[in-house]
């Protein structure tokens, strides 16, 4: 996620970093180079561009962008979804830990067991959204725990599936009623639909058909303006075609990164940032005196 402070408004001009420029370049020389050929062509043979109007690229060009609203806003109504499903994730556990430090005040053993086992979910599921390797949860687990899970693909659900026999152990105890243990049971319950939500978000994207209708209507388009504007712009319309190009395939790719909130991208939920978060209130929670500081953004991205 690009997080930086706002910039003077002639300097938006000139910034790089944290633009979609970056993943556009290649189109962007490519529609250079055949504005340029047909700029120069004109200038040869003007009289094939005679009683060419301007119409039916206006058109083309509304149409594309109607569709490119639609498609920008379903993508980055899935990213702000990811980004309150773990905006969720953190008020539970700190609900979590509240709650379990009120119940279990003299179960210290027990207690940090389930604060850290909460960490370890975290971590878990960033992993699995990420589709990377899962063992930044180890060192959250008990040892004997994590071997149990070496196996298993659902580790994050597993993790919760410990949990909930840890509280039924500290029912069967005495330690907690059986109301304080439904009361902990809905905790886990509303992280299990928090994973199953995120996990809808990774396997669920947009439909393929919007994303290449787009992308081959931006690139018919922008190859084909050059011809209506060439007689009114003359040696400008480069310069102009470009311009359209950069605003039609710079939308096109940034709902291309939007709608897979969960990679490690510049504009994706800071899935990092957020599990360190979580980390932070379940070791204040348990008392712990080694906290982690909050992770930064590093040249204003943060992850």
């Amino acid at each position: 996620m690009i997080v930086r402070p706002h910039p003077h408004p002639l300097s938006l001009l000139f910034i790089l970093r944290g633009s979609i420029i970056h993943a556009i370049i290649g189109e962007l020389v490519v529609v250079l180079g055949a504005a340029a050929l047909i700029t120069g062509f004109y200038h040869f043979r003007p009289m094939l561009f005679s009683g060419i109007s301007l119409a039916p690229f206006t058109l083309l060009g509304l149409a594309l962008s109607i569709f490119l609203g639609f498609r920008n806003n379903a993508c980055y109504q899935r990213w702000w979804e990811a980004r309150q499903q773990w905006g969720r994730l953190i008020a539970e556990t700190r609900s979590f830990m509240r709650d379990l430090r009120a119940v279990l005040p003299d179960r210290d053993d027990r207690t940090r067991r389930l604060g850290r086992r909460i960490v370890g979910f975290a971590h878990a599921l960033r992993c699995q959204l990420r589709g990377e390797r899962v063992e930044a949860a180890q060192p959250w687990l008990p040892a004997g725990e994590w071997l149990g899970l070496a196996g298993l693909r659902g580790k994050p659900s597993e993790i919760l599936n410990l949990q909930a026999q840890e509280l039924a152990d500290a029912l069967r105890a005495g330690e907690i009623t059986d109301i304080l243990y439904r009361v902990f049971s809905e905790r886990l319950a509303t992280m299990g639909n928090i994973q199953a939500a995120c996990e809808r978000l990774q396997s669920t994207p947009t439909p393929f058909a919007y994303t290449l209708l787009l992308h081959r209507t931006a690139w018919l388009f922008c190859l084909l303006t050059p011809i209506g504007i060439v007689s009114t712009l003359g040696w400008l319309t480069p310069l102009a075609t470009v311009v359209l190009a950069y605003a039609f395939f710079g939308l096109d790719a940034l709902g291309q990164e939007l709608q897979e909130p969960f990679e490690r991208t510049a504009n994706a939920v800071p899935l990092d940032a957020l599990v360190r978060i979580i980390e932070i209130s379940v070791l204040e929670a348990l008392g712990e005196t080694e906290i982690p500081e909050p992770l930064l953004p590093q040249d204003f991205v943060l992850l």
